[in-house]
């Protein structure tokens, strides 16, 4: 590849519990990931120069964390898009230390949102004060589920996709996720029933929660964390494990307008310029880590990131064509399980950067075989309204 290298992950952590049951917070989740991925790069504390936050440790992220962690860094990002935070945060690290401003990057994140017991699908949503959603959907009882569910009936109105059809995805994650010990004992300690690789037959037969939308097509809810280190190439060199090279970046935002496509996301808009970037296109990714909040959010990307046409998804992911073993049939989706079957603490993009990571260094528990390319691709917000698309393609050395 002649792409430029800026920029590389050189250490991860994922923090492995997913039921905290109260006794550590997200701040104490953030500095293990933290400390952890550091021992990854074979770097130190003193080393980082450039932190990246979406908020989740609570208020005035960027010195409450720079002082918890013990940092006087020359950089602090506090951009914070909901689920696509952490996209930002790598692209914006790239820039950040090729333009000379940084070497060592730390992004980090850590939620209690299970032990919390936080409704996040089914849960009002209002915000107060002047927030766009206020006098949108919020009057309406509009919840985030809900607004999923508007997305799929409208691609099955328009496009024929079937239930059957999104089935695929949630088949797909948990047969990766059966793979992933730490995912298994996730569903066991959430408490998941008949623990097992699925079929559309249990996909489809499962409860209906928001018509169209099944259990099984739902993420879990759970406690967690991770932290990603960033350096320059200068540092990788050095670095204990191969550097995994940030090819690309897109940003895009998108709100409820008239006359818009409600299953078109602003995915359409990033993905173009993340894979400008990287001088590579859709066809050729080995691995695809897509936001699953819902199996929608992943037909609906899929789509917009340019792997099928727009309408074309449903027939697309039929047959098992995501699973990891089928190389020659498209990229594999969410090998570490995904939010569906893994982890899904409220913003789930930095586990999409883990876990593609994890591929391109050859360690995933449902390894692809000479994988070279991925893509992680973040949605913040809500699919059907307003949203944050970020997107990343990564490269192995």
């Amino acid at each position: 590849m002649s792409q430029k290298r800026d920029a590389a992950i050189v250490g991860i952590h994922e923090y492995p519990e997913r039921d905290v049951e109260g006794l550590v917070s997200p701040m104490q989740i953030k500095a293990e990931s933290a400390a952890r991925a550091l021992e990854d790069a074979g770097l130190n504390w003193s080393d980082v120069d450039a932190i990246y936050d979406s908020g989740d440790g609570g208020g005035m992220s960027g010195l409450t964390i720079s002082e918890y962690f013990g940092l006087k860094p020359s950089v602090i990002d506090t951009t914070a898009v909901g689920g696509s935070s952490f996209e930002y945060h790598a692209g914006h690290a790239k820039r950040d230390i090729a333009a000379g401003k940084a070497n060592v990057a730390l992004l980090t994140y850590g939620s209690t949102a299970h032990s919390n017991a936080r409704a996040i699908g089914v849960g009002g949503r209002g915000f107060g004060g002047t927030h766009p959603a206020d006098n949108m959907d919020v009057f309406a009882g509009m919840t985030l589920i809900a607004n999923y569910a508007l997305v799929a009936q409208r691609h099955m109105h328009e496009y024929g996709t079937t239930s059957e059809q999104l089935a695929e995805i949630s088949i797909a994650t948990r047969c990766h996720a059966m793979r992933n010990p730490e995912a298994v004992q996730a569903m066991h300690d959430l408490e998941f029933l008949d623990i097992r690789e699925t079929t559309i037959g249990d996909v489809v037969n499962s409860r209906l929660i928001a018509d169209p939308l099944h259990l099984l097509e739902c993420c879990m809810i759970s406690d967690g964390g991770g932290a990603v280190v960033i350096a320059s190439p200068e540092v990788a060199r050095d670095c204990k494990k191969p550097p995994v090279w940030i090819l690309g970046s897109g940003e895009a935002t998108k709100y409820p307008e008239n006359g818009g496509d409600i299953t078109t996301s602003a995915a359409i808009q990033s993905g173009p310029s993340a894979f400008g970037e990287a001088g590579v296109s859709a066809s050729e990714m080995d691995i695809a880590m897509i936001y699953d909040s819902f199996s929608i959010t992943v037909l609906a990307l899929l789509e917009d990131l340019g792997f099928c046409k727009k309408g074309e998804g449903g027939s697309w992911v039929k047959g098992g064509r995501l699973r990891f073993d089928r190389p020659n049939d498209g990229p594999a989706l969410n090998t570490d399980g995904g939010g569906l079957s893994s982890n899904h603490p409220g913003m789930r993009g930095i586990f999409l950067l883990l876990e593609a990571t994890r591929q391109l260094r050859g360690e995933s528990h449902s390894q692809v075989e000479n994988a070279k390319l991925a893509v992680a691709h973040g949605n913040g917000g809500m699919l059907g309204s307003r949203h944050c698309a970020g997107t990343i393609i990564l490269g192995s050395d």
